[in-house]
């Protein structure tokens, strides 16, 4: 399976449009988003071009109204949202993802989870903590850093880092 890992759209559609192309072309099969979606539209074009399931967690630049919509069960339409972090298992791997830096270190230090992924710097970087990787797949705003997002492969737990610019 494989799996896109993005961070950071800030509302840039003409990006998020590349990324999910490219899903889409690489039948990517569902979709974590460390936060910073920005807003309510971003995130239903997000729904409206990715017809699998969606992980999104808040970030910090995602406006108030996002964070205030009535959200039933943290659901909306395929995307599961998570206010300070999320969690799931995939492929056997157990996940945590989160928008900043620090949080993503201690939820490393628990040993818990296998992954963990987050954003916020726009750096694309990756490391090990305590045997654990942790992965920040960049931007897709093209904010700081050139725009990048990471695809995640099960089942070889390899990672891309993928250049928007290089996209057509």
């Amino acid at each position: 399976m494989q799996i896109a890992i993005i961070s950071d759209i800030h509302d840039n559609i003409t990006n998020l449009t590349k990324v999910l192309d490219y899903c889409r072309e690489h039948k990517i099969e569902k979709t974590i988003c460390c936060g910073d979606l920005a807003s309510l539209e971003t995130l239903d074009f997000l729904n409206d071009n990715f017809q699998k399931e969606i992980f999104f967690v808040f970030g910090n630049m995602d406006d108030d109204y996002l964070r205030n919509y009535p959200f039933e069960n943290n659901i909306y339409k395929h995307t599961k949202i998570f206010k300070d972090f999320g969690e799931a298992e995939i492929e056997k791997q157990k996940i945590a993802f989160v928008h900043k830096p620090e949080p993503a270190k201690n939820l490393c230090e628990t040993g818990k989870y296998d992954f963990v992924f987050h954003g916020h710097t726009h750096k694309p970087w990756t490391e090990k903590i305590n045997n654990r990787t942790i992965l920040n797949p960049g931007n897709v705003a093209n904010q700081i850093y050139p725009p990048t997002f990471a695809v995640w492969h099960t089942e070889n737990n390899k990672f891309d880092l993928i250049k928007i610019n290089e996209l057509v």
